[in-house]
């Protein structure tokens, strides 16, 4: 294990669609605490959207000048007093929400959805994250990455692929059904291949993003990709022998690809919403009420469902690093990030010693 240094360089993000780099102490961990060496740090669609662009969220999503970087994974280096699990040499990922731990959500795992104005803190948000050398994580925000997983891996569990886990554990993927999923970026890649492992059908994915949808294809994630456009339901319900799809998963935000998602699910489907910010216009009861479907929203995940998440991934043999097609070291963190928001891209990961590669 590399020797702790006093300083290391870490990513803050201004605002104005820029990185700027500093150099910064190496901090030291209290009670409950860890210190990581930081070995993968993925970039969100969260991050450009409410940071890298422009400082836009406020509360739960108000930046505060902050280390970047809210999907980190890596390896314990140092410890603070009071551990009651992990140690030094273990390999971690880090749970991107910090909850008081003692309110009603906290208590479920849910910690995304901490009540606590006082003590819920996000990674990469309001308190430091995993654009850096070396990060802080409380011991309780932490889930153990197996061997068989790269820290590349385990990066994207929480905020990626766990986001995307909790949303089809609400809905029910199998072999009975086919699976719309609108918007193939990071996290509809996820549910690609989540839905895939699940046993689905049939999977159609939907995107405007030429890269994306050849990365969808390429790597069998979905057996038909169409472009969006004003005839995605009725090109899907071909696709379905008329009747459209019994799930749907919306991962763009998008007002237009939002409603297709409603209106391509069959009667009795399910359909759940995971991409953030936007709007969507319906029409309740034709698109809705009369069809008796079911529309679930669905934030990020709970810590016992990401634990259940990696023992899957690993029976699995699913790697979420699959879906990485970019890979820069932390020096050049602004390149990653311009990349990502240009959206001509997978997952983009900025990464150190082994996982850079």
């Amino acid at each position: 294990m590399q020797e702790i240094k006093k300083t290391m360089t870490a990513a803050f993000l201004p605002g104005n669609s820029t990185v700027e780099m500093r150099t910064v102490p190496v901090p030291t961990p209290g009670h409950g605490e860890v210190l990581l060496r930081t070995k993968a740090s993925t970039i969100c669609g969260s991050d450009i959207r409410c940071i890298y662009h422009e400082h836009l969220g406020k509360g739960p999503e108000g930046y505060q000048g902050v280390v970047a970087g809210h999907e980190p994974c890596g390896q314990i280096v140092a410890e603070g007093a009071g551990l009651r699990r992990f140690k030094t040499g273990d390999r971690v990922i880090v749970y991107h929400i910090s909850g008081c731990g003692v309110c009603n959500d906290c208590r479920r795992g849910y910690m995304i959805s901490c009540t606590s104005e006082k003590y819920r803190r996000a990674y990469g948000w309001q308190r430091d994250g995993g654009m850096a050398e070396y990060m802080i994580a409380e011991e309780k925000d932490l889930i153990a990455l197996p061997d068989e997983l790269s820290y590349a891996d385990g990066a994207q569990v929480a905020c990626g692929f766990g986001t995307v886990y909790e949303g089809l554990e609400k809905i029910g993927i199998d072999g009975n059904q086919a699976v719309l999923i609108t918007g193939l970026g990071p996290v509809g890649l996820a549910t690609g291949a989540l839905c895939r492992k699940l046993g689905a059908n049939k999977i159609i994915g939907i995107d405007v993003v030429p890269e994306r949808m050849k990365i969808a294809l390429d790597l069998g994630l979905c057996d038909a990709v169409l472009t969006s456009g004003p005839d995605n339901v009725a090109q899907v319900k071909d696709l379905t022998g008329g009747y459209g799809v019994e799930r749907a998963v919306d991962c763009s935000a998008n007002a237009a690809a939002r409603a297709t998602a409603i209106r391509a699910t069959r009667k009795w489907g399910k359909i759940v919403f995971l991409g953030e910010g936007g709007s969507v216009e319906i029409n309740p009861s034709p698109d809705m009420i009369h069809d008796q479907k079911t529309l679930y929203g669905s934030w990020v995940t709970s810590t016992w469902l990401m634990e259940e998440l990696v023992e899957r991934l690993v029976r699995w043999n699913l790697h979420p690093a699959d879906i990485i097609t970019h890979r820069f070291s932390l020096d050049h963190a602004a390149d990653a990030y311009s990349l990502m928001a240009s959206g001509k891209c997978g997952k983009v990961a900025v990464c150190q010693d082994e996982e850079l590669v």
